[in-house]
């Protein structure tokens, strides 16, 4: 069975490779989209459509250039991995939640001890809550293998 897998969330860390890498290593048919991860890259999405002066304006466009990425990842998705990390806020991460839980998909949040309270209302929609991507990576693993 290939299960399709959107990995949300923070990208200062390399979680998404630990998890793509264990998929690989236990030959799992599991195919992975991600945001763009490149936080220059991702800031500068609105600038395909023009070059904006203002900070609101070009935020503005390169987030409707990302969502349109994200959106459709979400939208392809089995199962959506979103990952709170340890720095930042994580606004997006909190949204494409939102937004997979809306529209029906599976939910695994990933994230460490102190964010627990303030995901509560996340958690009680989530199918599994993970600190570790070797947990994420064990969910995917009785999936896959448990028919």
């Amino acid at each position: 069975m290939d299960i399709n897998i959107y990995l949300s969330g923070e990208i200062h860390s390399d979680w998404r490779e630990k998890i793509i890498s264990g998929i690989k290593d236990k030959n799992l048919q599991v195919n992975t989209f991600t945001p763009v991860t490149d936080h220059p890259a991702s800031d500068d999405a609105g600038d395909i459509l023009g070059k904006e002066d203002s900070n609101f304006w070009k935020d503005h466009k390169s987030a409707k250039v990302n969502m349109l990425r994200i959106k459709t990842g979400i939208d392809r998705a089995d199962i959506v991995i979103v990952k709170f990390g340890e720095k930042y806020r994580q606004w997006n991460a909190a949204f494409d939640a939102g937004y997979a839980i809306g529209k029906g998909n599976q939910v695994i949040v990933m994230h460490p001890e102190e964010h627990t309270h303030a995901l509560k209302e996340i958690y009680a929609n989530a199918m599994a809550v993970a600190q570790t991507e070797e947990q994420v990576i064990g969910i995917l693993e009785y999936i896959c293998l448990h028919k």
